[in-house]
């Protein structure tokens, strides 16, 4: 375990989905290539660095890297993680965010999780002095996004193939952590998942709000091998998975190398109308309430692995998420690290890279030119006013 720091942290936006255009075409949306990171990726480190952050959530591109069946091109993540070393930054490793090589297809694929943990299997080889990994990014947002409204990779939009790209984002995930903890028996697993939370608008949507209140815990009850509901169990079978599917949930899971991540944005919280869509809501119960019903339901250490906003309101966000935090620490929640994410300005996000517009997404501590903004200031005072204080408060939770 690395000292008593609490983990500050950001992360380099590597998003990597595919969408279809307009003409019928295909085109990956690769957030490293847009936002100039290959090009810049020193200066990235160094700003990480000169923030005074320690930890990075960070990985390669997986579709650059796993190039076919037992074949991989490391010549960058050789390059970049031995800089990270060198720098003293320590990875929190990302190994799939929202998209898969080509040659995998998409998340329907049922060969995806075997060959996504011999890649976790053999990046942990390479580098096996490595500790914290998010095996895969947002499985529920990746499984929604893809799978069930359509936007990314095999852009499909029923039941059936939510629960499909579900149960196989999940089973990557759990055996990419077996994996991991044949070569590294430390490693530590933060899952970053998107906390969300849904309000009915009218009685009517009740019933409604509930299901999907449910819904929004299946990532990690499948990979926490989390009893579920009947009504959720149900739903589970009636749209494709068997139940010895869901029963090796139960018997694989190792939920106690894992820390939370929690990630939590003003377009997590949802209205469902009386048609029974839904839209955004803004903060209205927070981070503190939703984070605090995670915990309540797994009563493992938390991670605030990503938050941002736009603009101007970026300062006054900041300090919003970080006061409840703070109180949640207070209040006796195990929470040992918090996340600016990311540290550049993004593209796109402004459609969730539903669309290749190149329009800048300004919500960086650093803007695509590398200068530093309010908020990059802000968040190096909480930094530098808070490290020592939480700091013995931190990795004393973990593991005992």
């Amino acid at each position: 375990m690395i000292g008593h720091k609490f983990m500050f942290a950001t992360g380099i936006e590597n998003s990597y989905p595919t969408i279809q255009l307009p003409d019928g075409t295909t085109k990956r949306i690769d957030q490293m290539e847009k936002c100039g990171h290959y090009q810049k990726w020193e200066l990235d480190f160094n700003l990480t660095r000169d923030m005074g952050i320690e930890f990075l959530r960070y990985g390669p591109a997986y579709y650059k890297t796993h190039i076919a069946p037992g074949k991989y091109d490391w010549s960058f993540v050789d390059e970049t993680f031995a800089k990270l070393r060198e720098l003293g930054i320590t990875p929190i490793v990302d190994l799939c965010h929202f998209g898969v090589p080509d040659w995998l297809g998409n998340f329907q694929n049922p060969d995806f999780p075997e060959y996504f943990a011999e890649y976790a299997k053999c990046f942990a080889q390479r580098f096996p002095y490595l500790q914290f990994y998010t095996p895969i990014n947002e499985i529920f947002i990746t499984a929604m996004f893809s799978a069930q409204y359509g936007w990314w990779n095999e852009c499909l939009t029923s039941d059936g193939a939510f629960v499909t790209a579900l149960k196989h984002l999940c089973k990557a995930n759990v055996l990419a952590m077996h994996e991991i903890l044949k070569v590294q028996p430390d490693a530590t697993f933060i899952q970053s998942e998107s906390s969300e939370y849904f309000h009915p608008q009218r009685p009517e949507v009740q019933q409604l709000a509930n299901f999907l209140n449910q819904k929004r815990f299946l990532s990690l009850d499948l990979t926490y091998g989390y009893p579920i509901r009947v009504m959720m169990y149900e739903y589970l079978l009636e749209n494709g998975m068997t139940r010895e599917e869901y029963h090796w949930f139960a018997q694989n899971q190792v939920k106690a190398r894992c820390i939370m991540g929690n990630d939590y944005y003003a377009t997590n919280e949802h209205l469902v109308l009386p048609n029974g869509t839904t839209r955004a809501a803004g903060d209205i119960f927070g981070y503190y309430v939703i984070t605090h019903q995670y915990y309540s339901r797994y009563k493992i250490p938390i991670m605030h692995t990503e938050t941002n906003m736009r603009g101007p309101g970026a300062e006054e966000w900041l300090w919003r998420q970080w006061a409840n935090l703070h109180r949640l620490k207070q209040d006796g929640v195990p929470i040992i690290g918090f996340t600016w994410y990311s540290l550049t300005h993004q593209m796109d996000w402004d459609t969730a890279l539903r669309e290749d517009n190149n329009r800048i997404h300004e919500v960086g501590l650093f803007d695509l030119d590398r200068n530093m903004l309010p908020v990059g200031k802000a968040y190096k005072r909480i930094i530098q006013q808070w490290g020592d204080v939480l700091a013995s408060e931190s990795y004393g939770l973990l593991f005992r």
